[in-house]
């Protein structure tokens, strides 16, 4: 499958030199692409991919190379293609600048299709992240370096590279600053997450709002959900599926996640009121009343 964008060649070769980083204990099995090309740097990825199965499988149970655009994160695991493609998208609105890096903000409904392909490309080393898809409802921060001129040129070489991004719900029902946060693998260990994290605080302040990172998800399973609901298991798994709200991919033992954030937005698409509808505290307490009873008639 083709990148699609206006056709130019890239400015430099890929380099053989694959980029060594320190990469979680993960079993290589697990993962579905091997090595992504981002610009012209080669590096492993970590974890399995959420990309398009047609695209990556191609008949075969993992792919060993995916290009991925460094200016809009479009893909192919075909090197022609992605040797004559570029395109430089617009990124946002700036709202931090301090050279050689800025931070740009930008809204996952107007920049839908760059949001999402950055999305699966942070999968690739995310091993909770789960919204690839469903984009509208976060704003994306992007972390980018500026090249510096070279001596003597009006502009640089190259007009920038995203290097890592965290992203926030607009609208946080836990008052959450930041939902995720990445720095590519090739520019870790820079101390450049620090300057997201500071970012992500100096937005609430501005805001006038105390929050914090997203704390870590806690594990409901089928049965977990059946002993607080008293609902059926397999009851359970049948509205999960009616509701669409499953991830299309399993993970590497099998297990099949819900998203919660497809949870609420099929909640908010289907009206439906969140707080319980019937009051506990409301039922009769038959062993109380039969206990009156008795104590009226004797």
């Amino acid at each position: 499958m083709p990148v699609v964008g206006a056709a130019s060649p890239l400015q430099n070769s890929i380099s053989a030199k694959v980029r060594e980083n320190i990469s979680p204990k993960k079993n290589s099995l697990d993962r579905t692409i091997q090595n992504v090309v981002l610009g012209d740097i080669l590096f492993k990825t970590w974890y399995p991919s959420f990309y398009p199965e047609e695209l990556i499988n191609n008949n075969r149970s993992e792919t060993e190379r995916l290009y991925v655009c460094r200016w809009c994160f479009k893909y192919s695991k075909e090197i022609m293609p992605y040797m004559v493609h570029v395109d430089i998208v617009p990124l946002g609105r700036l709202i931090y600048h301090k050279d050689p890096y800025s931070v740009y903000e930008v809204d996952g409904d107007d920049q839908k299709l760059f949001c999402q392909n950055l999305s699966l490309f942070a999968k690739l080393f995310l091993d909770n992240k789960s919204i690839f898809y469903d984009v509208s409802t976060f704003l994306y921060y992007l972390l980018v370096f500026n090249y510096p001129r070279k001596p003597g040129s009006v502009q640089s070489s190259s007009p920038h590279q995203v290097i890592g991004f965290f992203s926030k719900e607009k609208m946080s029902w836990d008052n959450n600053n930041l939902a995720c946060i990445l720095v590519f693998p090739p520019w870790q260990r820079r101390g450049l997450g620090k300057i997201l994290m500071g970012v992500s605080y100096e937005l609430s302040k501005r805001e006038g709002k105390l929050g914090g990172p997203e704390k870590p998800k806690k594990t409901f399973t089928v049965n977990s959900i059946s002993e607080s609901t008293y609902l059926l298991p397999e009851d359970i798994v049948t509205a999960l599926k009616e509701m669409n709200v499953l991830n299309p991919k399993k993970r590497a033992d099998g297990t099949v996640l819900a998203s919660k954030a497809k949870v609420r937005e099929w909640a908010t698409a289907n009206n439906v009121d969140l707080t319980p509808v019937v009051d506990p505290s409301a039922l009769v307490d038959y062993s109380e009343l039969e206990t009156n009873m008795n104590h009226l008639i004797t």
